[in-house]
């Protein structure tokens, strides 16, 4: 394979060539309800070419690796038509290397009807709750080989294995319909899938204690999320606006993410990097052969730093983070997150709640959408503190504000980082992509909660 690309990308007229050749495989299996809905095993060989010439790409697809130097050349012709500023990449010393992927328990060992038979069992538990009126699991498990060449010298052959399950269930009470959901994954690791039993019962059981809970009365609170909701807020709130493309196309966005400004206090900590062992974001090389990194977003309540790809490390007078991904062949690298957390602070989760006289603990989510620095999340889980203590379960609230005032008002860091490998992210029509995010259990003082 070294020397077929190899030889593909040699003498052709472009500034910088790059070409991924990818071998996949993935199982899928579905359930809507008690019905199984889709159940299959893939597998997958293709490539990408990709060239700069002057100030423009050129990117092609192919799924037949027979005359791979002719797709090579039309990307360069491609990249040619296209004018504009000069395309700068930031240096990046060339790389040889094979990297294998990190498995303990390897999701293509397990026949797919034991997967299904597991699923099934699951789908029996939360059926056998009274109250459940639907339910949802959705599984899959991928591998990706990619050989990576540029015409800079790198070469790299670089292996990751995915798993990802996700469970629901609905309950209604005639009008009453209230919904509990579970994500979780792995970076290669099938053996979690296997005891899911009490999950599966404690995500039905939610669900209709769900339907018993009392609303909550809207207003501002101080409010404490877990370090599931507070993992998903740091990402989609602030991770995506510390995505270097989005700040460099964006006037307004310049303006407000500049490096050294205050966005909270010196308890606040925001960390990405892919070069984090063992989680879903975890990688030894981007998909521009650039090595993994850990950044610092956030230090001590200081922008320190934001995600790259070359080209917008160039265009930044930055360093290169390892940033750019492409979920797969079809697509061309861009800037993404990889694990992006929250550091673990001092304090306990008994001292969050110590002293608050009525506030509300929201834990897991179900959704939420962000509009630059504007955010909405509903919470998966939600209960009043009353004088320092846990009290009553309410219905699911959301959650709504503005970012830069949130941060200043995130007040407290907990002690008990834990990082949430469910679910995927979505950019540029490139979704799910494997990423994780975490944090410690928050305190954030003046967060304005509606019930839904």
């Amino acid at each position: 394979m070294r020397d077929l690309i190899q030889s593909a990308i040699k003498g052709h007229n472009a500034d910088y060539v790059e070409v991924r050749l990818e071998e996949g495989r993935s199982t899928h299996i579905r359930y809507s309800g008690k019905e199984l809905e889709d159940i299959g095993s893939s597998t997958s060989l293709g490539g990408s070419a990709r060239a700069a010439v002057g100030g423009g790409w050129g990117f092609v697809c192919f799924n037949d690796l027979t005359g791979l130097r002719e797709k090579v050349s039309l990307a360069v012709r491609q990249a040619r038509m296209v004018g504009g500023e000069r395309i700068h990449l930031a240096p990046v010393e060339p790389r040889v290397d094979l990297v294998p992927p990190h498995l303990k328990k390897d999701p293509a060992l397990v026949p797919l009807g034991e997967k299904k038979a597991l699923l099934d069992e699951y789908n029996r538990i939360m059926w056998g709750v009274a109250g459940i009126q639907s339910s949802s699991i959705i599984y899959g498990d991928s591998s990706r080989k990619v050989y990576f060449a540029t015409s800079e010298g790198t070469y790299i052959e670089q292996e990751k294995v995915d798993v990802a399950t996700y469970l629901s269930a609905m309950a209604r009470d005639g009008a009453e319909i209230q919904q509990a959901g579970l994500s979780l994954g792995s970076n290669g690791d099938f053996s979690f899938v296997e005891s899911l039993h009490q999950e599966a019962r404690d995500v039905a059981d939610k669900a209709v204690k769900l339907l018993k809970a009392p609303p909550v009365k809207g207003g501002e609170y101080t409010v404490v999320l877990d370090p599931v909701l507070a993992g998903v807020f740091i990402h989609e709130a602030f991770g995506h606006l510390s995505e270097a493309d989005h700040v460099y196309e964006n006037d307004r966005l310049r303006e407000i993410m500049v490096l050294g400004r205050s966005f909270g206090g010196p308890h606040l900590n925001v960390v990405d990097g892919a070069a984090i062992p063992g989680l879903r974001g975890s990688y030894r090389y981007d998909d521009e052969g650039v090595p993994s990194t850990r950044t610092y977003l956030i230090k001590e309540g200081t922008l320190v730093g934001r995600l790259h790809s070359r080209e917008t490390a160039a265009r930044m007078g930055e360093p290169p983070s390892g940033n750019a991904r492409a979920i797969s062949h079809r697509f061309p690298p861009i800037v993404r997150m990889t694990n992006t957390f929250i550091e673990a602070g001092e304090t306990s989760f008994d001292d969050l709640i110590s002293d608050i006289k009525e506030g509300v603990y929201v834990c897991n989510w179900h959704g939420g959408m962000t509009s630059f620095e504007m955010f909405t999340f509903s919470g998966g889980e939600t209960y009043m503190i009353r004088n320092g203590k846990i009290a009553e379960m309410l219905r699911p609230v959301m959650l709504s504000g503005n970012l830069f005032t949130t941060l200043h008002n995130l007040e407290a860091v907990g002690n008990d980082l834990d990082m949430n490998q469910g679910g995927g992210c979505g950019k540029g029509g490139q979704s799910p992509l494997p990423v994780s995010n975490g944090s410690p259990h928050i305190r954030i003082s003046k967060c304005l909660v509606g019930g839904t």
